[in-house]
């Protein structure tokens, strides 16, 4: 039995020896990103399909000779941007130390057309770009003009009619505090929680663009379109502010408007207890 335990101690201690080898060896590192949404079919990597996970985690395993895994703070679907998005990922800890610009200038230098590292920073080993996320923020632009513009047409959703800005900001407002956001959650959510806590909601319009700005907690699956669509009705005047408050009360997405389309949406900000995405940009530490 004791030869057992001492067994069972020295494998215990070189396991743990191991985990401390490699923390000492590695640098965990934050990462921000931009990226065209119209170029992969979402963040997560897929089989069969060009993913901005697979085209960071691929360049990341060139430069440091081995697989990288690239975890984010959120994942967006095909057709979808991020200005801000927030990554991290461990890579050599000589490396960073010799050339954090490896990180900027020459993971850019491997990625893909349509994604690009816009900064990056040092973390704690335990930090996590998913877990550690206490806010996340969207914004959804539209076009609202009776011709389309050819310069940015993947990057709104286009409708050629006036609508009432004014009138989808009041209903904007009451998504604002703690909800249940059911009735804007697609069948495939797998969230164990729909209750949530926004803390801005606002509805812009600069020109022909009508901007819808949100942060929240969290956000259900495809939660941010389902809005967009619900307040879109809104703004032709189909739906009164009070249909828009039964819809949100109903806890059912039987009451949901059809899902505004994906081109328009924006990934802004991650924010942390220290950092967030937005901070990241033009820095290289």
């Amino acid at each position: 039995m004791g030869g057992l335990r001492s067994y069972l101690l020295l494998s215990w201690g070189g396991v743990f020896m191991s985990e401390m080898m490699l923390l000492d060896s590695t640098q965990r590192i934050a990462l921000a990103i931009e990226y065209d949404g119209s170029r992969f079919h979402g963040w997560q990597r897929q089989l069969n399909a060009a993913s901005v996970q697979q085209s960071v985690e691929d360049a990341l395993s060139k430069i440091e000779g081995q697989s990288v895994s690239v975890f984010a703070a959120g994942r967006t679907d095909a057709g979808v941007h991020a200005r801000a998005m927030l990554a991290h990922a461990d890579v050599s800890l000589n490396r960073w130390t010799r050339s954090r610009r490896a990180y900027t200038q020459g993971l850019n230098q491997l990625l893909p057309p349509g994604v690009v590292i816009t900064g990056v920073q040092s973390v704690n080993h335990d930090f996590h770009a998913r877990f550690d996320c206490i806010a996340r923020c969207y914004r959804y632009q539209i076009w609202s003009r009776n011709t389309p513009t050819v310069l940015a047409s993947w990057r709104h959703w286009w409708i050629p009619r006036k609508l009432d800005d004014i009138a989808m900001q009041d209903a904007a407002e009451l998504l604002l505090g703690v909800h249940d956001f059911s009735t804007f959650r697609s069948s495939g959510c797998q969230a164990k929680s729909t209750i949530k806590t926004m803390a801005k909601a606002s509805v812009i319009r600069q020109g022909y663009e009508i901007l819808l700005d949100f942060e929240a907690d969290a956000f259900l699956y495809h939660m941010v379109r389902s809005m967009v669509g619900c307040l879109v009705q809104v703004g032709y005047g189909r739906w009164s502010i009070n249909q828009f408050k039964d819809a949100l009360e109903s806890k059912d997405r039987a009451y949901a408007a059809t899902m505004a389309p994906p081109q328009g949406l924006y990934f802004m900000n991650a924010r942390y207890a220290a950092l967030s995405s937005q901070q990241l940009i033009g820095s290289c530490d």
